[in-house]
This record gives C-alpha cells, sequence and structure tokens, in this order.
C-alpha cells in the first residue's frame, strides 16, 4: 500500500504497544512505513503517573497518539477487580488526554469497548445509544471509566478544539492475546481450555452459562488496519458532527457462544463432548456492533473468524505452548 499519508512521517505515540491491539497497531504502522513511532513500557513510562506522563509529553511531543493502553480482562476479572478497573483506567486516560491537549498533538484515537454500551439496548449497537440505558453490572466500573475517556475526548474537542475522537471494537482477539484462564475473554479462554484438553485426552470441556449469548469477534490486524484507516482519513469534526462521540469497528456478524466452542474445538482438534455449567453467568444475552458508519467511509474487515481462529491458534502454539 502506498503512502502519501499526511502522517505518514509524524511522531507517533502507541500507549499500551505491548497489548494484543497495541502490538497489532504497531506492526501495522511499521508494515505500511511508519517509521516514527514511539513506545514505551510501563516499565519506561508508568502512565498512572501524572508527573512521568507529563514530563514525557513535555520531552517528546507526539503528533499523534493512539491510546490502547488499558486495565483489561473478562467478565470474572472485571467482576473481582471492579476498583483497580475504574481507577487505572481512569487515570491512564485522563493523565494521556490531558497531556496531549498541553503539548499540541494534532490526532489522538481512543480504544473503548463494546461494554459501553447498555446491557439491554437494541441490537445491533449504534452509536446513539451511549447513556441511554443501565450498564451491564459485571463491567460497569470498567464500562464507566471508558464513557469517560470517549467523553474527555469529546469535550477536550469541544471546548479546546483538540482533534481527539474515541473508536469503539467489538470483541477482539489474535496474537499476543490473554490466555489466563482468570483473566481472559471468551475466545482465548475457550481456545487454551479445548487445546489443554486434547493434550491430556480429556473426554470433556465445560462452558460457563447456556452457550446462548451471541457475541461478534474480530480480529486484531483488522482493527490495526482499521486504526491506520481513521488516522488517514477521519477526523474529530467528522464524528462529532454526526451528533455521536465513538465509531463503532467490527465486523457486523455474531455467532453464539456454542457455535464458537464448537469451531474452535475444530480448529484445535479436541474431539471430545462440550459441556455447560449452568450455575455461571451467561453475561450480556447479544452484543452485536452496527457498523454501517465505518462501513460507509470505506472500510470494511477482511478477516473471516475461522481463519482468525486458525492464525490465533497457530501464534498460540509458538509463542505459549513451546514456552
Amino acid at each position: 500500500m502506498s503512502n502519501d499519508s499526511k502522517y505518514q512521517n509524524k511522531k507517533i505515540y502507541v500507549a499500551g504497544h505491548t497489548g494484543m491491539v497495541g502490538s497489532a497497531v504497531k506492526r501495522e504502522l511499521e508494515a505500511r512505513n511508519y517509521d516514527n513511532l514511539l513506545c514505551k513500557s510501563s516499565e519506561e513510562l508508568n502512565l498512572l503517573r501524572q508527573k512521568e506522563v507529563e514530563d514525557f509529553f513535555e520531552a517528546e511531543k507526539p503528533e499523534v497518539v493512539i491510546m490502547a493502553a488499558a486495565k483489561v480482562g473478562g467478565i470474572l476479572a472485571n467482576n473481582t477487580y471492579r476498583a483497580e478497573f475504574i481507577y487505572n483506567n481512569l487515570m491512564i486516560e485522563a493523565n494521556v488526554i490531558h497531556s496531549a491537549y498541553k503539548n499540541g498533538c494534532e490526532k489522538l484515537i481512543f480504544l473503548g469497548s463494546s461494554c459501553i454500551y447498555p446491557k439491554m439496548a437494541p441490537q445491533p449497537l449504534k452509536e446513539e445509544y451511549l447513556l441511554s440505558d443501565y450498564l451491564e453490572f459485571t463491567n460497569e466500573p470498567y464500562a464507566i471509566a471508558k464513557i469517560a475517556g470517549i467523553k474527555l475526548c469529546e469535550n477536550y474537542y469541544r471546548q479546546y478544539g483538540c482533534n481527539f475522537y474515541s473508536i469503539m471494537p467489538t470483541n477482539l482477539y489474535g496474537p499476543n492475546d490473554n490466555f489466563d484462564l482468570e483473566t481472559s475473554h471468551v475466545l482465548p479462554a475457550l481456545m487454551r481450555k479445548f487445546h489443554e484438553a486434547k493434550v491430556q485426552n480429556k473426554k470433556s470441556v465445560t462452558l460457563w452459562g447456556t452457550g446462548k449469548p451471541m457475541r461478534e469477534f474480530l480480529y486484531v490486524d483488522d482493527l490495526a488496519d482499521a486504526v491506520i484507516f481513521l488516522i488517514e482519513t477521519v477526523e474529530a469534526k467528522d464524528i462529532y458532527s454526526k451528533g455521536i462521540s465513538q465509531i463503532n469497528i467490527g465486523t457486523g456478524k455474531d455467532i453464539t457462544i456454542n457455535e464458537l466452542a464448537n469451531l474452535i474445538a475444530e480448529v484445535v482438534g479436541f474431539k471430545g463432548e462440550i459441556q455447560h455449567d449452568l450455575t455461571k453467568p451467561d453475561g450480556t444475552p447479544r452484543k452485536l456492533m452496527d457498523v454501517s458508519r465505518i462501513n460507509s467511509l470505506g472500510w470494511k474487515y477482511k478477516t473471516e473468524l475461522k481463519e482468525g481462529i486458525e492464525k490465533t491458534y497457530k501464534w498460540y502454539l509458538n509463542n505459549i505452548e513451546n514456552k
């Protein structure tokens, strides 16, 4: 892909470059010859500390910021570490967004999550449904922190004219995902469960809940592609002038957790039985993004679910299993 983007040679700070999303964005930027990237590990720069963030922005003056740094986890982690999820995410986003404003950052893209939408919002989830009803209790602290980040971007635009806006990816998966059964999301957790069951010759694998909830999944490299598309083509005014605060990114297609489990079992090669623990919660019944806006701007996902699961499992075997 040729790049004569005006952002090609800008100094781009990828916050959270070691995580699944940040690492995918960094890989994709590098592949497209964006070679002025700024990355700091959490050891080098603690985003929870305001002074560290302020000093970093004053010294480096990044021109573009991609906010992929966050404390994240699945339903169990969200519900267990409720205080950490709200505190850490509020601090990270407030420190970075304010310092970006103070140091004249030209563009900032903040990554949220589909859990910002109300639990019982109509499906598919349109951008306009933000703050229209109650949130899902299990991840409410995380969702509130993310909504605060969206509103920080929006109001720094409204008050100061900052070119800052937010994107809402659907459920993501891929290389560098978290496969820890305590803190991971459903897809990597199932991949690990099925893999370990196969290796240990187990007769069955147990899923939480009924398996009936429906979820949408986007391969993380497709999200990275969307982020660069947005950097190059969409400004803050394009979002806020439509009366919305954020733009959705997803496939616009969902499947049941049962269908997902069968697909992962097939890719992993687990031949046993799939059982259900009905004492465990299902979470939100359905979460499907309305992606008509991003599609109408000219972006669409590329990686089908089975292909993405195959790539992720290959990465898992090379990076997790063989370590």
